[in-house]
C-alpha cells in the first residue's frame, strides 16, 4: 500500500517571503530520501518557481498569493506551485544559453526548473499557472 502525504504553504506575493520556501521544504522529512544533491536541486527549482510567481505573475503585490503543494508517495515527490497571474507561454521564454541572452539579468528560472527536476509541466490555471515539478524517489 502506497503512503501519500500532502503539505501546503500559501505565501503573500512579497519578495521577502521567498525565504520561507527553504524552511517549509526542510520540514518535510520524506524529502531526505532524495539525497543531498537532489534535495538541493529541488530547493533551487521550487524557489525559482515561487520567485517567478511573486515577481512576474503578481508584480510583488501582497494581495496575491502563491500556493505550494507538496505530495510525497513511496515513489515520487510532486510539487505544484500555483500563481494567480495572467499566465505565460513557457515555450516562448528565451534560452539563457544563447549568446544574446547570456548577459541578460534574469531569465534563467524556467531553464533551471526544467533542468533540475525529473519532469516539469506548465499548466494554465483559471487564472494563473500551475507549475508541476516531479522528482522520482530512489527505490
Amino acid at each position: 500500500m502506497t503512503t501519500v502525504r500532502t503539505y501546503s504553504l500559501r505565501l503573500p506575493s512579497e519578495r521577502q517571503n521567498i525565504t520561507a520556501v527553504g524552511p517549509f521544504l526542510d520540514s518535510i522529512q520524506e524529502l531526505v530520501r532524495l539525497g543531498p544533491l537532489r534535495l538541493h536541486d529541488l530547493h533551487v527549482a521550487i524557489t525559482e518557481a515561487v520567485n517567478n510567481a511573486i515577481i512576474h505573475a503578481h508584480g510583488c503585490q501582497a494581495d496575491y498569493s502563491v500556493d505550494i503543494d507538496v505530495q510525497t508517495s513511496d515513489h515520487d515527490v510532486i510539487i505544484v506551485v500555483r500563481d494567480y497571474g495572467s499566465g505565460f507561454d513557457p515555450d516562448a521564454v528565451p534560452d539563457p544559453r544563447l549568446p544574446e541572452n547570456v548577459l541578460r539579468e534574469g531569465g534563467r528560472g524556467v531553464f533551471l526548473i526544467r533542468h533540475l527536476a525529473d519532469t516539469v509541466e506548465f499548466r494554465p490555471g483559471d487564472p494563473g499557472m500551475h507549475v508541476m515539478i516531479t522528482y522520482n524517489l530512489p527505490t
